[in-house]
């Protein structure tokens, strides 16, 4: 086979739990992450051959774990090397190997891993970065990008989460209950980062990585588990239900973006819809809002609507205006402004984007936003330049793509305009 697709599609999907096995197995980061990478090195040797193991996660765990108990043999030189062959051949055996490094009494070894990187120890923004590069095995620059920061700022945070960790800072033990609740709000966090990166993707020709985000959703339903009673991982969950059930209509055959509006929403996946509107009842029950349910409520608003005209924008405004309580940030603010834009027209909405210019400077969506209300406002040159810059910020094709539509679609009216003057 030539086509490693597949490959990494898998390694992809294993990584959380692989890493977390190996973390667990050597209480030492740098040596899991290294007998992980060479475990997959192993892979992409071994597959094309002999085809895909029964359980991708069982393998790399195993033979990550026997690549670095040999590079520490040969440091010591305790003992002969095994033959290559008698790790990388491994038949059936990769389940039972892997049980027995799994027996442990914190049985979901990606949750566990979870809160580890998230401990207290570490200041909040290096835990939520540290857990996006180890568990789901994110580039600094797709942090970097979730985080709306450059790529040199997050490699040293990155960095000096590492060296805390590597020098035995932060236990490696599973935390208790008591610690769970403590590191939740962070964890919520770094799982909604997963999401939004599958969600969305910062990188590369694929637009969505429905991995990522089904990787999202096991551990929010895991953090359920843990916490029945708390009303903002309802919130979480559901968010995340009501948004990735829009998939299949997101991106059309080509590979182009389909605005919310525009979407079919047949192909929308109703049960994900079901499930994630119960929870939206249930949080609300418990008279606890957060920035959670809120964000779901405004999603449960878009999943009711049978149609685009349909659309409560007043409420998802007012909604919005919650959000800035809970959740302060110029990103909210501009999503608001799409909201006030719907309800009440382009000069509101116009209102709202301008003051954001500086702090969002650097923001694909900003410069879509505004070119698209300027636009609105036959302020055609402005929008041309929002518009120039924004496809100078996108980050995929598709993001590029969606925005040559708007500038294609100015000069269509900017030639029709002309056709008509001269006519006159």
């Amino acid at each position: 086979m030539n086509d490693f697709a597949w490959i990494e599609t898998a390694v992809t999907g294993a990584r959380p739990q692989a890493m977390g096995a190996l973390l667990r197995y050597f209480r030492d980061l740098d040596r899991a992450e290294e007998a992980f990478q060479e475990a997959c090195l192993r892979a992409m040797k071994t597959w094309p051959v002999k085809g895909p193991p029964r359980d991708p996660a069982a393998w790399l765990i195993f033979v990550g774990r026997n690549a670095a108990l040999d590079s520490v043999r040969r440091d010591s030189r305790n003992t002969v090397l095994p033959e290559d062959a008698a790790i990388s051949d491994l038949g059936d055996a990769e389940t039972d190997m892997a049980e027995r490094l799994d027996d442990a009494h914190y049985r979901d070894d990606i949750l566990r891993l979870m809160f580890i990187c998230c401990h207290p120890d570490l200041p909040a923004t290096q835990q939520i970065a540290l857990a996006l590069r180890i568990i789901s095995g994110l580039t600094v620059r797709e942090i970097a990008s979730a985080f709306l920061v450059n790529e040199k700022a997050m490699e040293q945070r990155i960095t000096r989460a590492k060296r805390r960790v590597s020098k035995a800072e932060v236990p490696f033990g599973a935390p208790g209950a008591v610690e769970r609740a403590e590191r939740l709000a962070s964890v919520a966090a770094m799982i909604y980062l997963i999401f939004n990166e599958g969600y969305s993707a910062s990188s590369g020709e694929v637009q969505v990585r429905e991995p990522l985000c089904d990787e999202a959703i096991r551990l929010a339903r895991l953090l359920l588990r843990l916490f029945p009673a708390e009303p903002e991982i309802m919130g979480l969950l559901a968010l995340m239900l009501l948004q990735h059930a829009r998939t299949p209509a997101r991106i059309d055959a080509a590979g182009n973006i389909v605005l919310l509006e525009e979407q079919d929403r047949s192909l929308w996946h109703h049960d994900r819809i079901t499930e994630g509107l119960a929870l939206v009842d249930k949080a609300m029950r418990h008279r606890r809002p957060g920035a959670y349910q809120v964000q779901a409520a405004i999603a449960a608003l878009h999943a009711r609507a049978a149609t685009p005209k349909d659309t409560d924008w007043q409420e998802i405004e007012i909604l919005y205006r919650a959000l800035e309580r809970f959740q302060p940030s110029p990103v909210v603010t501009l999503n608001r402004a799409v909201a006030v834009f719907k309800a009440k027209g382009p000069e509101a909405a116009l209102e709202l984007v301008e003051p954001l210019a500086d702090r969002l400077s650097g923001y694909f969506y900003f410069h879509g936003v505004l070119g698209a209300l300027l636009m609105e406002l036959d302020r055609t040159g402005e929008a041309r330049i929002a518009f120039d810059k924004a496809i100078s910020l996108a980050r995929t094709p598709a993001e590029a793509a969606h925005i040559r539509q708007h500038i294609d679609r100015l000069a269509a009216e900017g030639s029709g305009r002309a056709k008509n003057k001269a006519s006159a």
